[in-house]
């Protein structure tokens, strides 16, 4: 079965800090763009940013500098590390594949995970 993983979610203090981790199941991410999302409750589902098969990095503008999108290709892995958390970032974080992020950090994604879950707070 072709899908992503993702792991590494939980409950962080507001401050701190989380790397994510989205791993194929059923193929390998060397020649596939990686993005990030997150969804809140009652929100719509934002995007986070995407990391190209060159390891070219695209961010919203929102989140860049506090939030960094890398890729090892020898692990299967791609990461979402994340510092300096607010509350208002608590949401399920999610990753996908794509063809390629075509210079944006929002793409619509064709292999999805199942989600992790990230809640800041004290």
């Amino acid at each position: 079965q072709v899908q992503l993983v993702e792991s590494g979610g939980g409950l962080v203090p507001p401050g701190g800090s989380l790397r994510l981790s989205c791993s194929p199941s059923g193929f390998t991410l060397d020649i596939w763009a990686i993005a990030w999302f997150r969804q809140a409750p009652g929100n719509v589902r934002e995007g986070i940013g995407c990391i190209s098969s060159d390891g070219s990095t695209y961010y919203a503008s929102s989140l860049k500098g506090r939030f960094s999108i890398s890729r090892d290709n020898a692990k299967n892995t791609a990461y979402l590390q994340m510092n300096s958390l607010k509350p208002e970032d608590t949401a399920v974080y999610y990753c996908a594949a794509d063809s390629s992020c075509s210079g944006s950090y929002y793409v619509e994604g064709i292999y999805w995970g199942q989600g992790t879950q990230v809640t800041v707070s004290s």
